[in-house]
């Protein structure tokens, strides 16, 4: 038995049954990290003595017989996310030593279960990217392909994951940076609405559009994961009491009568892949077989959602990175003059996606600019979740690809980074939205995954899993 390839629940079962200890499920991830990972790039750091530190304690705990789903499982955490005592870089040289000195409150959950951290993941730099490429510490490569990107900016948390280098992981999505990794690697990955899990710890790229979510396995570890992370926290005023509920609107296991799926008619146009078109068309039609309604829908404000975000973060992004000035902490260049200390810093440690989008939020933010770019951008956020508003009042989710193309090669589309953007165009509408949505895998183009998203209004994630779930057992 190769213990990586198990699920949560298939390990949880192992444990409960003494078939292996989590200390020997700790040392098949590792020795699987060290044989695989000089290939894949998906860590920046491996913590071997203090994963198999914690194994001990969960191995502890698991004797007693009070332990949790998640206690004595290995799992990754997204380099942008603080574990205390670690570094935590964020993929960029400006915090290459910075150590992080408090638990983000997602980590402090996860201890709390007994869960064994492996160590922090590749990201594309402060992420900042739908590819993997923009890590200062090099791309990671997609396990399914190595010749082929992981997706971004969550890569190392994904690659981890699908090349059987973590049970689970943790992600953030800021535009898509959870559900396109997982789409490119062929595995699950659930961005939760905006406030269900406590930002606290994690560094921030465009706070009214970041949030942490879990990228597994199969969409019953994805449940389970986010159960144990949700919730309001007093350390992040954008949290909410969130308490996750089962949804039992549906009539059987087996079918999905009586539930209506929207399909957004915007969402089939020029500009996706005629294979990944079919492979979700095809996922469609057999949600249709088992008895649910398909209705198009319209979100007509969604063509503006790319322009409207690459506006919004860039605009948040030359806020937050601000902080990063050579003085209080991170990287540091000595200078004369303190402007000469920003530049030096800044010009150095920053990599050139960073410093273009600082540019153009700084740019969109100035004087005589701002009514026209990001005021404006505002108003179009407002359209664009008053359209989903509405389609919710008419259906009970949506389906839509995550991607328009499967996993783009190493370095095809580094110098146009219009190009790249595109990536995002179906999934950014989400976070600008707040609303919730999880990629699975529905197909393949020869070895390439494709991923399937489903969208449900605010805090239904528990819609969304339920169908999700479905879906993976019909087309297993």
């Amino acid at each position: 038995m190769d213990l990586t390839e198990l699920t949560i629940r298939q390990a949880h079962e192992g444990l409960k049954q003494k078939k292996f200890t989590s200390v020997d499920l700790t040392k098949a991830y590792l020795e699987k990290i060290e044989k695989e990972d000089k290939e894949i790039n998906a860590y920046l750091l491996v913590d071997k003595e203090g994963a198999l530190e914690q194994a001990k304690k969960a191995d502890e705990k698991i004797k007693s017989g009070d332990f949790g789903l998640l206690c004595g499982i290995p799992c990754a955490i997204k380099d942008a996310i603080m574990v205390e005592g670690q570094k935590c870089t964020s993929a960029s040289k400006i915090l290459e030593n910075y150590i992080a000195p408090y638990d983000a409150t997602v980590i402090k959950k996860l201890k709390e279960q007994g869960v064994v951290i492996l160590g922090k993941t590749n990201l594309d730099e402060f992420a900042m990217g739908g590819s993997g490429e923009n890590s200062a510490f090099g791309a990671t490569k997609n396990p399914r392909d190595k010749t082929r990107v992981a997706g971004g900016s969550s890569s190392g948390s994904a690659a981890a994951v699908a090349g059987n280098m973590a049970c689970f992981s943790l992600g953030s999505d800021t535009g898509g940076s959870i559900r396109l990794p997982a789409s490119f690697c062929g595995i699950t990955g659930l961005k939760p609405t905006y406030g269900t899990v406590s930002r606290y710890g994690l560094i921030a790229f465009g706070s009214s559009l970041d949030q942490i979510g879990p990228i597994t396995k199969n969409v019953e570890d994805a449940k389970i994961v986010f159960e144990a992370i949700c919730g309001k926290d007093k350390m992040d005023a954008t949290s909410k009491d969130y308490k996750f509920e089962e949804f039992n609107n549906l009539t059987s296991v087996e079918s999905l009568k009586g539930i209506k799926i929207g399909v957004p008619k915007e969402y089939f146009t020029k500009g996706i892949d005629s294979n990944v078109e079919k492979i979700i068309k095809n996922s469609i039609e057999k949600a249709k077989e088992k008895g649910a309604k398909i209705i198009e829908i319209s979100l007509p404000s969604v063509e503006f959602a790319l322009a409207c975000y690459y506006i919004i973060a860039p605009c948040e992004a030359s806020a937050n990175l601000a902080r990063f000035d050579g003085i209080r902490y991170g990287l540091s260049k000595e200078a004369d003059n303190l402007l000469d200390v920003y530049k030096k810093t800044k010009g150095f440690g920053f990599g050139a996606e960073v410093k273009r989008r600082i540019m153009l939020g700084t740019y969109a933010l100035s004087s005589g600019y701002y009514d026209a770019y990001y005021k404006k951008a505002q108003e179009v956020r407002q359209l664009i979740k008053q359209d989903f508003e509405k389609a919710f009042k008419e259906v009970d989710i949506i389906f839509a690809p995550t991607s328009p193309i499967p996993p783009i090669k190493i370095g095809e589309k580094t110098n146009d980074p219009l190009s790249m953007y595109l990536m995002d165009i179906y999934t950014v509408s989400l976070n600008l939205a707040e609303l919730p949505g999880i990629s699975i895998p529905v197909g393949k183009i020869g070895n390439l995954p494709v991923g399937l998203q489903i969208i449900a209004n605010k805090y239904e994630e528990n819609k969304i899993l339920s169908v999700a779930l479905k879906m993976e057992n019909m087309l297993q």
